[in-house]
């Protein structure tokens, strides 16, 4: 029953959604006060990303409606929910990267068919949303030459200029700098004060907690909790996302590293484009150490992976492995690398690290199917990889433990969980791990995480990289910042914080060190 005493902006009665088997969305009710900021949380598969795309017309709803404003409309298509005063800012920008600002902006609404005339018009429109909103930039400059953070900006101008009233973000910071969240939560709490209502998707209960008035919870696509966020906490929503008590502290002692395992120097990559991906970039791991890479998505930490793992030929350069030399005339191939006690957990699980048509239990041996525990003197031994991949189904908690299901049948953190128990059980001598909780229900990272520590803890070298500034923090001895495909920064863990780092990330450090010395100049 609708409270006619508080404003809704959108209401949403009894929406379902299947895909075959699949209950996507059941019976979800859910009602966003207008001028607030309302999260939405659920683990991997909850059913948030459907939901979001039957309110923006992606999909429609099998049963059930939706409300705006107190009316019912109906929401078929993308264009019906910009109709209908709902704007989406995508996790992937959906932006043309050659056009500027302003062209951005007005493509597919540019006025009629005097083009000046409309785009005149727009520019005028932009500035005065971009000031009324804090949404500062220069409409003339190309995408493509703007830093991430303003890039999302034109996202947001985007549906404001085509009347958004209703806005809705999805992870909206997980390419950002930790100053560039900040500035796009100040945005958010513009826009609400001017009377705009967000909806914000993101699996990062510290964000929740700091920027949203209420959040709702959802699990197994059912909506199964309503909070006023002021009056709960990361413990309680951690507990209603995943159904049971989850530990969110990873439990770590202070590391004693010892002999380095590996020594890289002035490593250099120049992509097929000409493009020089990895600038001179030098580093040691040393055993029973995990170090840590940050850095925004896209800055050389992928084609370090990529080149340390073999996957890659390094154009110039040299990696020291215990006692194997590897530079451009002497390369190493993955599974050389493989074979020298290196194992690697790739960034894109479905591009890298699985072949989705395969059974699981021969998922679980790929990359070392030739090993002699897999195979009798003519055909692989399939009741030996069977039996292991059980096993490490149960020690890692995969769901459905049935190792004949097909991998493409899994779930993205399940999946994950498959990639991850193959390499680490491996007992590598250097695990090098790509976004390991990527796509991970958070009941499931606290195991991810306790592996990684407990093969740090036996002597194992580790290079973790991670766009989750927070994993990094946490499971790191060392930080190693990239930005432009050079290594900008180094700190250990007791001298890291976030607004350093995330000033490293952005290569503005030494300027903001060379200002404070300035303003000190000037005091004395």
């Amino acid at each position: 029953m609708t409270n006619n005493a508080t404003p809704y902006a959108i209401e949403l009665r009894d929406i379902s959604k299947r895909f075959g088997a699949v209950q996507a969305n059941k019976d979800i009710c859910l009602q966003v006060e207008a001028g607030t900021i309302h999260g939405i949380i659920g683990e991997n598969g909850a059913g948030k990303s459907t939901l979001m795309s039957i309110i923006y017309g992606f999909y429609e709803a099998d049963t059930g409606y939706i409300e705006v404003d107190s009316k019912r409309v109906d929401i078929r298509t993308s264009q019906d929910a910009i109709d209908s005063g709902i704007g989406m800012v995508h996790q992937h920008f959906m932006l043309v990267e050659n056009f500027t600002v302003l062209e951005n902006v007005v493509l597919g609404a540019e006025g009629g068919a005097l083009l000046k005339q409309g785009m005149d018009a727009a520019r005028v429109e932009l500035q005065r949303l971009a000031q009324e909103y804090s949404l500062d930039i220069d409409v003339d400059a190309i995408v493509e030459e703007l830093p991430v953070g303003l890039q999302q900006r034109v996202e947001i101008l985007k549906a404001l200029y085509r009347g958004a009233r209703i806005l809705i973000l999805d992870e909206p910071t997980g390419v950002l700098t930790p100053q560039e969240a900040d500035h796009l939560f100040r945005i958010l709490k513009a826009l609400k004060e001017q009377g705009v209502t967000v909806l914000l998707i993101t699996h990062k209960l510290r964000e929740i907690l700091a920027s949203t008035d209420n959040v709702s919870v959802m699990r197994q696509g059912e909506m199964v909790a309503h909070r006023e966020t002021a009056k709960t906490d990361k413990e309680e929503l951690a507990e209603l996302m995943v159904g049971k008590k989850v530990r969110l502290q990873v439990s770590k002692e202070v590391a004693a590293p010892t002999e380095t395992v590996l020594s890289a120097k002035n490593l250099c990559f120049v992509d097929g484009q000409g493009v020089e991906r990895l600038k001179n970039v030098s580093l040691d791991l040393r055993a029973g150490e995990i170090v840590g890479i940050a850095g925004v998505s896209g800055n050389g930490q992928s084609e370090l992976l990529n080149v340390l793992s073999g996957i890659t030929p390094m154009t110039s350069g040299e990696i020291q492995f215990g006692d194997t030399l590897i530079n451009a005339k002497a390369p190493k191939n993955a599974a050389q690398m493989r074979d020298l006690k290196m194992a690697h957990v790739p960034e894109d699980r479905h591009k890298m690290g699985l072949v989705t048509g395969f059974e699981a239990y021969e998922a679980a041996v790929l990359g070392y199917h030739n090993s002699d525990a897999y195979n009798g003197k003519v055909l692989m031994n399939r009741k030996v990889m069977v039996d292991e991949c059980s096993r490490r189904m149960a020690g890692w908690d995969v769901r459905p433990p049935n190792p004949h299901l097909k991998t493409a049948n899994f779930s993205g953190g399940n999946q994950q969980k498959i990639v991850i128990a193959r390499e680490v059980e491996q007992n590598p001598d250097v695990l090098l791990i790509g976004q390991p909780t990527r796509g991970v229900d958070i009941g499931a990272i606290e195991n991810i995480h306790e592996q990684i520590v407990k093969l740090c803890v036996a002597g194992k070298a580790i290079l973790l990289v991670s766009v989750e500034l927070d994993e990094i923090m946490a499971l790191s001895d060392r930080i190693i910042v990239m930005f432009d495909g050079a290594i900008v920064g180094e700190l250990d863990i007791k001298d890291a914080d976030e607004r350093t780092l995330g000033l490293m990330m952005a290569n503005a450090y030494n300027e903001e060190l060379s200002e404070q010395a300035l303003q000190e100049g000037e005091s004395a």
